[in-house]
């Protein structure tokens, strides 16, 4: 079966012009009014020329000109020195003591504990001692019976200090871990 041009059957077949259409098919060739292009071309080349030659002609700006005048330094303009002080705080504070009354700071009242998540089941609380065993803590699993049934805690602690509970917590909030808060255990 012979191979069919789908896109050369698709075009319609251009018709040969007759008597003035022929004409008018010469006029708005785009090569019809070739005076009309080269005015174009001479105008451009001209205003050019004319650019050029305008440039020429400026003066040079020197660099010399823009630079400021130097300021003739006069020398010996300073103030003459004081005789004395004019402020007596500096003597003073030279020769004060100044005594400072140290208060021990209360300490805590008790190690702190953090607490991570509370869970109705078992395994929930042990998925999440598992994602705190990856970052690297221990972690306990403490079941608790309230009024509202049995609770499962995942505590970590006891620490000594709330500052070192808080450096835990920021560490897990790092490991998107962000249901942690800190009680005073005692």
């Amino acid at each position: 079966m012979p191979h069919k041009d789908y896109v050369k059957a698709s075009r319609p077949k251009a018709k040969p012009a007759r008597g003035r259409g022929r004409a008018n098919a010469k006029a708005a060739a785009p090569g019809s009014k070739p005076w009309l292009l080269l005015i174009v071309t001479a105008g451009l080349i001209a205003g050019f020329v004319y650019f050029l030659w305008f440039l020429n002609q400026q003066p040079a700006v020197s660099t010399a000109a823009e630079k400021p005048a130097a300021k003739p330094v006069k020398t010996d303009e300073l103030p003459a020195k004081p005789t004395q002080e004019p402020y007596q705080y500096i003597k003073e504070l030279e020769n004060k003591q100044v005594t400072v009354e140290v208060t021990e700071q209360p300490q805590s009242t008790g190690p702190y504990q953090m607490q991570c998540g509370s869970f109705r089941e078992q395994k929930q609380a042990e998925a999440m001692k598992a994602q705190i065993a990856f970052v690297g803590f221990s972690s306990e699993i403490r079941r608790t019976e309230g009024n509202n049934g049995v609770w499962y805690r995942v505590v970590l602690g006891p620490y000594e200090s709330k500052r070192q509970a808080t450096a835990d917590r920021n560490r897990l909030r790092q490991q998107s871990i962000n249901t942690c808060q800190i009680w005073n255990w005692s």
